[in-house]
């Protein structure tokens, strides 16, 4: 058996390098206004203005938006509470 020496500590990879990230998405819609959007987005994520609006800009241009990268609890979360204010949210998982 090998004992490992005294003051060496065996290096531990952070929890988010062995668990896979999920994407949240959302989707644009021809129903939500541009304004609804960025108040949810300030809502559920508590960003600022600034950031809900870039986002919310980035939907209606490009017709989507990479909010968030999250824990699959965290990501499914987000969604369910985005879907509540009924915009079109989605998640997937990192690559």
């Amino acid at each position: 058996m090998v004992l490992p020496k005294p003051g060496q500590e065996k290096k531990t990879a952070p929890q988010d390098e062995h668990e896979p990230g999920y994407l949240v998405i959302c989707w644009n819609d021809p129903v939500n206004l541009m304004d609804f959007v960025t108040h949810v987005f300030q809502t559920v994520f508590r960003w600022n203005k600034k950031k809900a609006e870039h986002h919310m800009m980035e939907v209606h241009k490009n017709g989507k938006s990479l909010l968030t990268r999250e824990s699959f609890e965290k990501a499914e979360h987000y969604v369910h509470q985005l879907q509540g204010y009924g915009l079109h949210a989605t998640m997937e998982r990192d690559k």
